[in-house]
């Protein structure tokens, strides 16, 4: 019972920052199945089959609260659901340890790119809501179902970090559309793993803990999601991209032993800074009566349309 707990509060705590930021269920979840003891395989068909449920209910919630952008969900969900059953099928024949550390760097650098666009950078509006090409969010998808299956974890990550570094989307829309899409990707990746697995080697009193902690969650993490200004949900994005990241960056790069203490101290120290930063970019513009990009440019929409 007490582990049943323990496992359903890691699939609540993972649901409410996954649902508030756009990623971080899959990892939290596969990281404390790993640090269990079960094995890679298992663990991210674990997270996976909990993740329908929570999937579908952090979609209806960020649906109930404005925050999907439907016409991108199509283009999204179905290259990145069988993007993520070829990935699950063959995870355990593929290197995925391999393909790790250059994924771990990417994201490294899209999220320092997060931090500073959010928190630093003042010489313009922070999003200017424009159309995303297809021929964009297509490749996008298959790669982020592929790195979701194959990973534990991925699609958020990857789909919500590239989405905001293009600051074409009001980023609860990047948020709550990611959210909404993970529902196909996450059953393309189960009938992957149900494909290739036994049904009596996956262990579904785990995935009912993650399914029942993550499920409590979702609707908190979308209504909260509403009222988190766009540079410092920004920011907060960034800052998580970074530190998940960091360790297999450093292990890329020959330097995990001996940098990896004082780099994390740095980093988190520099992230909080940001944090303030943001805060304090968002006071200004208040003070100075500037009107954040999306908000007017929603407001124009709406009159035109």
């Amino acid at each position: 019972m007490g582990s049943f707990v323990l496992l359903a509060l890691a699939g609540l705590a993972g649901q409410l920052v996954d649902g508030a930021l756009g990623m971080a269920f899959g990892v939290t979840s596969t990281t404390v199945l790993l640090a269990a003891g079960i094995a890679p395989a298992m663990a991210s068909a674990s997270t996976h089959l909990a993740e329908v449920g929570t999937t579908l209910a952090s979609g209806l919630s960020h649906w109930r609260f404005g925050n999907v952008d439907w016409p991108k969900i199509g283009w999204l969900a179905v290259p990145g659901g069988i993007s993520a059953f070829v990935g699950a099928t063959f995870l355990t024949s593929i290197p995925a340890a391999a393909a790790e550390p250059v994924v771990a760097v990417i994201l490294f650098g899209v999220g320092i790119y997060i931090l500073l666009q959010f928190a630093v950078d003042r010489s313009g509006p922070v999003v200017r809501v424009r159309s995303v090409p297809r021929r964009f969010l297509t490749p996008l998808a298959v790669v982020a179902g592929f790195m979701d299956a194959v990973g534990g974890g991925g699609w958020g990550p990857v789909g919500s970090s590239t989405l905001l570094a293009s600051r074409r989307m009001e980023p609860r829309k990047v948020v709550g559309t990611i959210a909404a899409s993970e529902f196909i990707v996450t059953i393309g990746a189960s009938l992957g793993f149900l494909f290739g697995l036994s049904a009596s080697e996956i262990p579904f009193r785990v995935v009912a803990a993650l399914l029942v902690g993550g499920v409590i969650a979702a609707p908190i993490a979308a209504w909260v999601v509403r009222f988190l200004n766009a540079r410092l949900l920004g920011t907060l994005v960034g800052g998580v991209i970074v530190l998940t990241n960091l360790r297999t960056f450093l292990q890329a790069i020959g330097f995990e032993t001996l940098l990896s203490v004082p780099l994390y101290a740095v980093l988190i120290a520099g992230w909080l800074t940001a944090i303030i930063l943001a805060i304090r970019a968002t006071r200004l513009d208040r003070q100075q009566g500037t009107k954040p990009a999306v908000e007017a440019e929603d407001a124009a929409t709406a009159a035109g349309s």
